[in-house]
């Protein structure tokens, strides 16, 4: 058995795979303002004292939580956790760009459906929305654009008689009022950048690829754009699975 997790700005995932890689324990929780207290808590969820870890591995753009979680995990339950960029990953993927300044999230996600045949853009909408381009094996970069959620909040935050609005799909371009108004012009907005962002990958590169989307407006948007996409929510937990044959 092993635990893996996957630490973002916005949201923490932790899940337990078993010896056939399948997860059969997930827990998921706000990254912000954790402290020791609370990852104790979060942890004791999945009762690892009654199990044997073999093995973990974490991806994580946020290193304080992941030094919280990797000391908990030490001290309580003598787990030492691993994170992604710490290992040998190019006996799995071959990676074109600066690996410093990848996410592990998005190393992560690439290893999720890497292969030696076909092309990838795997689209995760998180904290940013991030469009991930891989080539056979071989990541070759990608492309970072506002997340649907920080930007609805920071509009909300910066323009006084504009509410607090949970996005949803809009049958009509124009609204009738600010709500509808707004919801409209982020919906359709992030749908033609969605469309546009992956017909210009396409263009440059003069490849065909299969659409991957993740995250958490991934099934908001998976039947309203005009390329067709595959929706996969644990591409990242997949991708940790992977990776966790590189720990010696």
């Amino acid at each position: 058995m092993i635990i893996v997790g996957d630490i973002g700005n916005t949201e923490t995932k932790i899940c337990l795979i078993n010896s056939n890689n399948k997860i059969i324990k997930k827990i998921i929780f706000d990254s912000k303002n954790i402290n020791n207290t609370l990852v104790k808590k979060h942890l004791s969820k999945l009762k690892l004292k009654n199990k044997k870890i073999k093995r973990g591995l974490f991806c994580s753009v946020v290193p304080k939580s992941f030094s919280l979680i990797k000391n908990t995990l030490i001290r309580n339950y003598k787990i030492k956790p691993y994170e992604l960029k710490d290992l040998e990953l190019k006996k799995l993927i071959n990676i074109k760009v600066n690996f410093n300044q990848i996410g592990s999230d998005r190393l992560a996600n690439a290893l999720g459906v890497v292969n030696n045949k076909d092309n990838f853009i795997i689209l995760d909408f998180g904290t940013a929305t991030t469009f991930d381009v891989l080539i056979k094996n071989t990541y070759r970069g990608g492309v970072i654009a506002p997340g649907v959620r920080i930007s609805l909040s920071t509009l909300s935050e910066k323009a006084s008689l504009i509410p607090k609005i949970n996005l949803m799909k809009t049958k009509k371009i124009i609204g009738s009022n600010t709500i509808s108004a707004v919801r409209a012009g982020f919906f359709w907005g992030y749908a033609g950048l969605i469309d546009n962002i992956i017909n210009l990958i396409k263009k440059d590169t003069k490849k065909s690829f299969k659409v991957i989307i993740t995250g958490g407006f991934s099934k908001l948007f998976k039947n309203s754009i005009n390329t067709k996409v595959i929706l996969n929510k644990d591409i990242t937990i997949k991708g940790l699975i992977k990776a966790v044959t590189l720990i010696k």
